[in-house]
């Protein structure tokens, strides 16, 4: 795919969405009751879902430490057929229906869902998939950049849920 960009530098119009997008993904990024390694696989499905090549070339730095590695983000693509947990792939089942047809969702995978995760962590990561599906937007304008070009980077965020990429040496 041509990757040459859809928008200036500088158009005026970008600026205070950029801020109220951040602040709307800042709040949801502190949110507390789904574990990092759930977070982490819904983000990286959403990322393939929109070939969104930022999001595809970083992790994060909490769902490293509780032991999300490559092997197991090689498992998303096909998670269906995958050992993950039942969790996970719910998780991954409602991701994937959020992003394709949310009012389509079956019964079944609520129930399943309502198994597996508390009302609270369901909204929470209902929010989840929205904060990572944001860069359709980025993406469709070809915005999307690697921090570190060709090269895996952290991200971490702050306790105000502001991201910082940690650049590989």
């Amino acid at each position: 795919m041509d990757h040459e960009r859809r928008l200036a530098d500088g158009v005026s119009a970008a600026r205070p969405l950029r801020r109220a997008l951040s602040e709307w993904q800042a709040a949801v990024v502190v949110l507390d009751r789904i574990d990092p390694v759930t977070t982490e696989l819904v983000r990286l499905r959403a990322a393939a879902h929109h070939d969104c090549r930022t999001c595809a070339s970083v992790r994060m730095v909490v769902a490293a430490d509780a032991g999300v590695d490559e092997a197991m983000t090689a498992k998303i693509s096909d998670f269906e057929h995958s050992d993950l947990p039942a969790r996970h792939k719910a998780a991954l089942r409602l991701a994937d229906a959020m992003m394709t047809q949310p009012g389509a969702m079956s019964d079944e995978l609520v129930a399943e869902l309502h198994r597996h995760f508390t009302d609270d962590e369901l909204l929470e990561l209902t929010l989840d998939v929205m904060k990572w599906n944001y860069q359709k937007v980025p993406v469709a304008l070809r915005l999307d950049e690697e921090p570190a070009p060709g090269r895996l980077t952290g991200l971490e965020f702050d306790e105000h849920g502001h991201h910082r990429f940690l650049l590989p040496n």
